[in-house]
């Protein structure tokens, strides 16, 4: 929504200003359909060119998300945080064998299905299941895990981010696609140098269409959408860590309402319940749920 609000603000302010102080809109509406299908074809053409299928398709998808924005709100990180005290507390209290069947069928679990919209992200569940299931299997070193959940965790990062980086290459190289467009419209107006003064300004103005769009649509649109991107991504990012910190805190030998005190204080204050919201949200939690 924010995104839709802030390009209207930039065309209006952008084409509007021209046109208000006595700007000819028509040489440039006459210029953009093919100044765009150049510009807009050639930085399309060299995306396919530098990126892989996975990561074309991560940005097809990262556009979408940027749109939507953050997609874990203040009551999903509660829910997170509240899924892992269940979790470490059952493991604490009646040992390995009572997590197996949660983490092996999470769709199945009692545990994952009272959160649902923690389960539906099938990453953060696999991320909770894998290390839960090699804490099992007395991978319970503190330093270890960690090092390995980090490792884990920036390979993610790494590849959820590189859509967002070939978003801004394509943002960085539209301005000097728009100056080969340019370059062509100069080139179609020397061959059109016998014609009349009022028409070879038209075809120079249409020429100089292509480089103001190829700065506009790098700075005022690609780029701000791959800045937004990036957000989203740290912010999901964020969410996972936090289930790093608070499984360390468990292997540490700390309680389960300490660990998730540690993974609250670790919360982004944005979306960081208050620890009497956290303790009545767990206080509520159906007594068969474990």
């Amino acid at each position: 929504m924010f995104i839709i609000i802030g390009l209207a603000i930039v065309m209006g302010c952008v084409f509007g200003t021209f046109v208000l102080f006595g700007g000819k809109f028509d040489i440039i509406a006459h210029a953009l359909p093919h100044e765009m299908m150049s510009i807009g074809g050639a930085a399309i053409g060299a995306f396919v060119i530098a990126n892989s299928v996975p990561v074309l398709k991560r940005a097809g998808k990262g556009i979408g998300r940027a749109f939507k924005g953050e997609k874990w709100k203040k009551d999903d990180y509660r829910d997170l945080l509240c899924m892992l005290f269940v979790l470490i507390k059952t493991m604490r209290t009646k040992g390995v064998v009572a997590i197996e069947g949660h983490i092996e069928r999470p769709e199945e679990s009692k545990i994952f299905q009272n959160f649902p919209n923690v389960a539906a992200d099938h990453h953060v569940v696999d991320f909770i299941c894998d290390y839960l299931r090699m804490m099992t299997m007395n991978f319970e070193d503190p330093h270890q895990v960690d090092d390995a959940m980090e490792k884990d965790l920036e390979n993610h990062h790494q590849e959820e981010h590189a859509a967002q980086h070939a978003l801004q290459n394509m943002a960085d190289g539209l301005p000097a696609i728009g100056i080969v467009a340019a370059v062509l419209g100069v080139i179609k107006t020397m061959g059109s140098i016998d014609q009349p003064t009022e028409v070879l300004g038209a075809m120079i103005g249409g020429a100089l269409t292509g480089t103001f769009l190829g700065v506009l649509l790098s700075y005022c649109v690609v780029g701000p959408i791959a800045a937004r991107l990036a957000q989203v991504l740290e912010d999901e990012g964020k969410f996972m860590g936090l289930v790093k910190t608070v499984l360390i805190a468990h292997l540490q030998g700390l309680a389960p309402q300490v660990a998730v005190e540690i993974g609250r204080r670790n919360t982004p204050s944005i979306h960081a319940p208050t620890f009497v919201e956290l303790e009545e949200a767990i206080n509520n939690l159906p007594n068969d749920l474990a």
